[in-house]
């Protein structure tokens, strides 16, 4: 979760203290934009989904009635814009078709793991392995791929991201689950063939 770096008035932000504002864009632009870039993949998409966060962010302070954190209700307004504008995109593809229907007996059962554990560190932290995680992230669907950015790329906790997209905690934990199943399915091909090519030399 990300921590508020600096003290924000609330009754300020809905009283529409321009200043105080422009406080909270300076603390909240990063993962606002973060988030709606591993979402869309695209920077001038994740610009856009900033500005009608903070757009839409600041035409409702006044309603903010502080049920969940500044920052949870946040990243409720930047989830819906990036899902919106995906849905905008891909029309064809009904939003509610993207995966499975949520059900606590339902299992996803990956096809393959592969067992890196004895590669070495660096090789998960070379911008060559980032980019392969990037690419797998941006292939789950995306009510799959929204939990998996705000638990786990953001950090914050299940409670938090079931507040941010209006769902109980099962069934983040249920999406969070397969997100990563999937991730661990996709990227095990990469990293079968990095053990490969260690094992050759």
């Amino acid at each position: 979760m990300i921590q508020n770096k600096i003290d924000l008035s609330v009754e300020a932000l809905r009283g529409g203290d321009r200043e105080e504002f422009s406080r909270l864009v300076d603390a909240y632009s990063g993962p606002i934009y973060r988030l709606a870039l591993k979402m869309l993949g695209s920077a001038t998409d994740a610009e856009d989904v900033l500005q009608n966060t903070f757009l839409k962010a600041f035409q409702h302070l006044k309603d903010f009635e502080g049920r969940s954190s500044l920052s949870t209700w946040l990243y409720r307004i930047a989830s819906n814009e990036a899902l919106m504008l995906l849905r905008k995109q891909r029309p064809e593809i009904p939003f509610s078709d993207a995966v499975p229907e949520d059900d606590e007996n339902s299992d996803y059962t990956p096809a393959k793991f592969t067992d890196w554990c004895c590669l070495p560190e660096e090789e998960f932290l070379s911008s060559e392995s980032q980019a392969a995680l990037d690419h797998a992230v941006r292939r789950l669907p995306e009510i799959l791929r929204i939990v998996f950015v705000l638990r786990d790329i953001e950090g914050l906790s299940i409670q938090e991201t079931g507040q941010a997209l209006d769902l109980s905690e099962t069934a983040v934990k249920t999406r969070l689950l397969r997100a990563r199943l999937r991730l661990r399915e996709d990227l095990s091909k990469y990293y079968g063939d990095r053990l490969d090519k260690r094992s050759k030399k």
